[in-house]
């Protein structure tokens, strides 16, 4: 009798484990499929006509997901084109976007650019100082990254990344320091 009962809370606790195994399944499937037809549908429909700048942002977007940062570049600086004067937050949130798209093909220039034309349409974006930041790291110019960073923690001083990055390079710039 004991080993039944032992065998059936096996059983339910698989058949549990299972279940929620599959409810993830199920739901990551549903949402690439939603992300594939908002992809296709925006591919199909800007190939034939002129969209929106939230159109051209929202394909960029989803081609940075998909790591197709070339195209999405493309898409991006359409939606740049696309947008009024008086949106400049949404331009700072594509200036930020393309300057990534540059920075993942190591365009790291093109990356610095677009990061700053991010900042200068919105000066308190910490996620474009966080880039700028990143991007100034790989070219080796840590005085100004470090800048970069400091800047960000001026604006929100919990900020995890700005704190860890600014962290490390200051001992980087120690270290280096000490052997000259």
């Amino acid at each position: 009798m004991e080993n039944t009962n032992l065998l059936l809370t096996y059983l339910s606790v698989l058949l549990v484990l299972l279940s929620i195994a599959a409810f993830f399944v199920v739901r990551q499937v549903l949402k690439t499929r939603r992300i594939e037809g908002t992809l296709s549908r925006l591919q199909a429909k800007l190939t034939k006509e002129k969209g929106t700048a939230q159109e051209y942002y929202e394909l960029g977007s989803l081609l940075l997901d998909k790591k197709l940062y070339t195209q999405a570049a493309l898409y991006l600086q359409q939606a740049l084109k696309q947008l009024d004067q008086g949106e400049g937050e949404n331009a700072a949130l594509v200036y930020n976007a393309l300057g990534y798209a540059y920075f993942a093909q190591e365009q790291y220039d093109l990356a610095i650019r677009n990061y700053k034309e991010a900042l200068k349409v919105a000066p308190d974006y910490v996620t474009a100082l966080n880039n700028l930041g990143h991007s100034y790291e790989r070219k080796q110019l840590m005085t100004q990254a470090l800048e970069t960073y400091e800047s960000a923690l001026a604006l929100e001083p919990t900020n995890p990344t700005a704190k860890r990055r600014a962290e490390s390079l200051k001992k980087r710039l120690v270290t280096s320091g000490d052997k000259s």
